[in-house]
């Protein structure tokens, strides 16, 4: 019978595969204190390490998502597309970098611009996605935060901008530098109105966005650690030709000397945002 047996070969095709447990991906080691964190326990911590506290990288999407109550927003100019102005070429062609972006992130530029509902108030949104050509901030990012501030005077909303960018867009030249003056002029007529803008600076936020609009708000809050500056550290030290202190251009450190009105972890971001927003603007009808 022995022998019949290990003769069949239908025995071994039928036998049952031995079962197989799928972890990859399932976790992710904290950049900061280097612990193994269940992804999913990550997500529904708005990916905050649950052991220390860093604040991981998210999309501008997760950003809208956390904000928006129910979820639930309307974004506007979603179709507009950059030109390539000055036929600009590095290591590669800025249509084959935009072609990349564009496929990686799903958007056709570096901004989601939304109308949503925050704690029932009614809000404008911008948020940077770093993603796309590092957050830069080429003429369609400055005009798309343009016609959001401008639509927030019209309806009399507040405005709310999530910076999450390396600066101007070197391939747009002179353009992308022109809508740090763009920006900020409809700021300044949004401020004539009345009404209030909150900056939100993440991590990394430097260049002409620093130096322009995220610096601008009638409150300026930061995430924990967040990397904030105009130059980078390399270029300051190397101008200055002195060792910077421990922790420059870091959240804690702007905040510690006078440069951001607050810090707010990301799990507290929303009702923080709300009671500014009370203190700011009449009560929600």
């Amino acid at each position: 019978m022995l022998m019949a047996w290990l003769n069949n070969p239908k025995k071994f095709e039928d036998a049952p595969e031995p079962k197989r447990v799928r972890t990859e991906g399932l976790w992710i080691k904290c950049d900061s204190c280097r612990s193994t964190i269940w992804k999913k326990d990550l997500e529904a911590n708005h990916m905050v390490c649950i052991e220390c506290g860093f604040h991981f990288k998210v999309d501008a999407v997760t950003r809208l998502a956390i904000l928006a109550d129910d979820g639930h927003w309307a974004t506007f100019d979603d179709n507009l597309r950059t030109t390539d102005a000055l036929n600009f070429v590095d290591e590669r062609s800025y249509q084959e970098r935009l072609a990349k972006a564009e496929k990686t992130t799903g958007l056709k530029d570096a901004v989601i611009c939304a109308e949503l509902k925050l704690n029932s108030r009614p809000v404008i949104a911008c948020v940077m996605e770093y993603r796309f050509i590092g957050g830069s901030m080429g003429v369609v990012v400055g005009e798309k935060i343009t016609r959001a501030i401008e639509l927030a005077a019209a309806r009399k909303y507040p405005v709310v901008i999530v910076s999450a960018s390396g600066g101007a867009r070197m391939m747009e030249g002179a353009l992308s530098l022109m809508q740090m003056a763009k920006i900020s002029a409809a700021l300044t007529k949004l401020d004539a109105a009345g009404l209030p803008y909150i900056s939100i600076l993440t991590d990394p936020t430097t260049g002409g966005v620093t130096a322009s609009y995220a610096m601008l708000g009638d409150l300026n809050i930061a995430e924990p650690g967040a990397l904030i500056g105009f130059a980078g550290p390399r270029v300051i030290e190397q101008t200055i030709r002195q060792k910077l202190p421990k922790g420059f251009q870091r959240s804690e450190f702007l905040v510690e000397h006078g440069m951001l009105d607050a810090i707010v972890p990301r799990n507290e971001l929303k009702s923080f945002l709300s009671r500014a927003l009370e203190f700011f603007c009449d009560p929600v009808e």
